[in-house]
């Protein structure tokens, strides 16, 4: 292409202009050299300039589409683009004797198709036919489509079946060819849509299709592989969300609901759409279906919601809760970027219960469920601080099986276990309801009586000895009695903790086996040695 007849070929200009910014901007210039192919523009200062502007050259009637090639501080080196375009719409100005208002329009509109070519997006205007009236620089480079191609006016079709053609498309063989009829028919319909379009090397284009009014449309395509990635993370993080066996809760600076996965939808009885709805995280916990603190009075559970709601403006916190059929939740609240919270609910039911268990275990008699040696004596020395502190009364009662080996021996363990058994139930139905039971040895029990003198020490000692002879056990039928002896004793200042309290319960115990067994005796301290020698 070249210069229209001008006639200006090599002549020096002194009154032009160059247009850009959509016909917004127009600067004074200076033309020099001008030739078929271009030209050297002066102008006060280059700055700013684009690379693809508009030179109106007024003495001609003419506007040139140019491309800067060079420059330097004062002077820009062009080279000319669209000549044909440019010179039709001088030819058609002169000829329809059109004047200022409608040639501003058509530079506003050439500004406007060189703008357009400048534009990181792809663009593509279809005539109501469907037959491309304009292909910018973006989406020729995107889909690797020729000039020799773009410039003859293809069909939005010829386009589609570059594509297909190319192996541009993610799309299996097989559907290939259904892919390419849908994506015709669908702009065909004239309707505004927006689609992901995932190509072959991975990379993934957003196409947006806009009817215009005249029947044409306008299809803009923008490469956005790395928010669609973040939108499949983000997806594939929800899904995960949703199947984890925890709860999870989002909620923004608001305290509203962002997200909240199935597990806690459930829980609160909630469906996705009342879910997608955002609500507030106060409207959740006020529900009838809530976990709250465990064993809280009535009292305290009317004011639950509030502790709650401040609890979560506070920040990172961990809170144990209970549902309403028992059981325990552990709700973890984390502080999120932009004033967030994230509340995680940990089922910690079985965790409670097998720890409940182990301290069970580490602390009860399996046979008879009373408290082993460990934490009676464990328990006993919390009632000799008491005693220390308070110079309350206190008692130890030590309680043994007599001839409990002959038991064994004549009837078996297991009946040596039901005997057992049968003295433990006695001493907790003859023991007071402030006192303590524990199994010290193989058949030997001690009970601690807080605030209990020696005297009334002895009441409760005979009562539970007599509970023990009165039952009957049976083997094969044949019906057996037991007894047991049992050592009384008070503790006093004198002693030196525990462990001589405990000795001198034994020491009474002792005395009673050698006075006969099924007897209680008191311990009594041994005289000072002065008056023993008297």
């Amino acid at each position: 292409m070249s210069v229209p007849n001008l006639k200006i070929r090599g002549r020096t200009l002194l009154a032009a202009k160059v247009i850009f910014n959509f016909g917004q901007s127009a600067i004074d210039c200076v033309v020099r050299r001008i030739t078929d192919d271009g030209a050297t523009i002066e102008l006060e200062s280059g700055l700013g300039i684009p690379e693809h502007f508009q030179l109106s050259i007024a003495s001609e009637s003419a506007v040139l589409a140019c491309r800067r090639t060079w420059q330097s501080e004062k002077q820009i080196g062009v080279v000319f683009e669209l000549q044909q375009a440019a010179d039709t719409a001088a030819s058609n100005e002169k000829a329809s004797g059109e004047h200022g208002g409608d040639q501003v329009v058509r530079r506003q509109m050439l500004a406007l198709r060189a703008a357009l070519d400048q534009v990181p997006l792809g663009i593509v205007l279809l005539d109501p036919r469907l037959n491309a009236r304009f292909i910018n620089q973006a989406f020729r480079r995107m889909w690797a489509l020729s000039d020799a191609v773009a410039d003859r006016h293809p069909s939005f079709a010829e386009l589609i079946f570059h594509g297909r053609d190319t192996g541009a498309y993610d799309i299996p063989a097989d559907r290939i060819e259904a892919y390419v009829a849908e994506r015709i028919e669908r702009v065909a319909r004239n309707e505004s849509f927006q689609l992901d379009l995932r190509r072959s090397k991975g990379d993934v284009i957003r196409m947006q299709c806009t009817p215009l009014p005249d029947g044409s449309r306008m299809l803009s395509y923008m490469e956005v592989t790395d928010i669609v990635r973040q939108s499949d993370e983000l997806k594939a993080l929800r899904d995960a969300l949703e199947t984890v066996q925890d709860g999870v809760l989002l909620l923004d600076s608001e305290l509203r609901a962002t997200f909240m996965n199935q597990k806690v939808r459930l829980f609160w009885e909630i469906d996705e759409q009342e879910a997608a709805a955002r609500p507030t995280y106060a409207s959740l916990i006020t529900r009838a279906r809530r976990a709250v603190d465990p064993d809280a009075s009535p009292r305290e559970l009317m004011g639950f919601a509030s502790k709650r709601i401040a609890e979560v403006k506070a920040g990172d916190h961990v809170r144990e809760l209970q549902t309403p059929d028992g059981r325990r939740l552990r709700a973890h609240c984390t502080t999120m970027a932009g004033g967030g919270r994230m509340i995680t609910y940990y089922d910690v039911t079985d965790l409670i219960r097998n720890a409940e268990q182990l301290e069970r275990l580490a602390t009860t008699d399996p046979l008879t469920g009373l408290f082993n040696r460990r934490q009676f004596l464990f328990t006993l020395d919390a009632e000799w601080s008491r005693f220390q502190r308070y110079h309350r009364a206190m008692s130890v009662l030590t309680v043994d099986i007599d001839h409990f080996k002959d038991v064994n021996d004549r009837y078996g363990h297991a009946i040596g276990d039901e005997a057992i058994k049968a003295m433990v139930s006695a001493c907790l139905h003859g023991k007071r309801k402030s006192d303590i039971v524990g199994r010290v040895g193989g058949e030997e029990f001690a009970i601690v009586l807080p605030e209990t003198n020696l005297s009334r020490a002895r009441i409760v000692a005979e009562r539970v000895r007599k509970r023990i002879a009165s039952q009957t056990l049976r083997v094969r039928d044949a019906p057996f009695q037991i007894t047991a002896s049992i050592g009384i004793a008070e503790a006093s200042l004198s002693m030196a903790g525990t462990e001589a309290l405990m000795s001198a319960a034994d020491q009474a115990l002792y005395q009673a086996k050698a006075q006969g067994r099924n007897c209680c005796v008191c311990w009594t301290p041994p005289a000072p040695p002065g008056l023993a020698a008297e």
